[in-house]
């Protein structure tokens, strides 16, 4: 019988739609996987403001990554918000005992609207547990900021920094430009060699002139975890997923959704 490529996320729950743990399913449908998700908290929020957290108790969400890999499986895991570090913690455990790989953590603190979607102690849960359990990490620059307690100014410094970041445990950083100023965005890519060393790929978009960008962060690194669940490699999982999401953005940028960030457009390539 025919197999299904297989996505799990382990995310917040975004209310709005257009972000976390149903940004990340529509990403996976889109690009043909079956997904599964594990929900890590629940966010009241919507285009404009994140209005209310409500974490998931461990025990639960030990329970929702149990229940999904002991029967399920995945080809390839992406990890969101997890809020808290006793949640990182929980997971990163539960991930080490079921012996999961092709992970993805998009380590994310702050949602679209600036509220905090990360506690500043779980900062050092995340590096310590999770870091070193990920085969990419994908953080734009306050994140990489706030990662490396120190300015990030400039593409120049973009390598310098994500070469920090491949420091603290994960195989390979994908640091993302976009708050950067100018036309055009940049993304670079920095992954261990098997036989030592480092290779470096930069990524480079014409910036698109639209609100509409909440979830982007959540879109392209489950964009990448379902093109590794379909057996690609983690350079072409890359290239392929900032193509999606490039695609999305500019799709997105034609609608009108709530009154603040809108959502890209998932499903692009089906809807126009």
């Amino acid at each position: 019988m025919a197999k299904y490529a297989r996505a799990l996320t382990i995310a917040g729950s975004d209310s709005g739609g257009g972000a976390g743990i149903q940004a990340d399913l529509k990403t996976f449908s889109a690009l043909g996987c079956y997904g599964m998700s594990e929900i890590t908290a629940i966010t009241a929020q919507n285009t404009r403001e994140v209005t209310a957290v409500h974490a998931v108790p461990e025990e639960a969400v030990v329970a929702q990554l149990d229940a999904v890999l002991s029967d399920i499986g995945a080809d390839a895991i992406k990890i969101g918000m997890l809020h808290s570090a006793e949640t990182a913690t929980a997971v990163a455990r539960a991930l080490h005992r079921w012996k999961a790989g092709l992970i993805v953590l998009d380590p994310v603190m702050v949602a679209k609207s600036g509220d905090r979607l990360l506690s500043e102690e779980a900062i050092d849960g995340l590096v310590e547990h999770m870091f070193p359990l990920a085969d990419l990490i994908t953080p734009n620059l306050p994140e990489a900021e706030a990662l490396l307690d120190r300015r990030i100014d400039g593409r120049d410094d973009m390598k310098t920094a994500a070469a920090g970041l491949l420091t603290l445990g994960p195989n390979a950083v994908l640091l993302k430009g976009g708050h950067l100023q100018g036309n055009q965005v940049f993304d670079v890519l920095v992954q261990r060699l098997e036989g030592g060393g480092v290779a470096t790929r930069w990524f480079e978009y014409p910036r698109v002139d639209t609100a509409n960008t909440h979830g982007t962060g959540c879109t392209l690194s489950s964009a990448v975890a379902a093109y590794l669940a379909h057996g690609r490699t983690l350079q072409d999982s890359v290239a392929a997923a900032r193509d999606y999401v490039q695609a999305a953005i500019e799709a997105g940028a034609a609608y009108e959704l709530g009154r603040g960030h809108g959502p890209v457009l998932h499903f692009h390539a089906s809807w126009e």
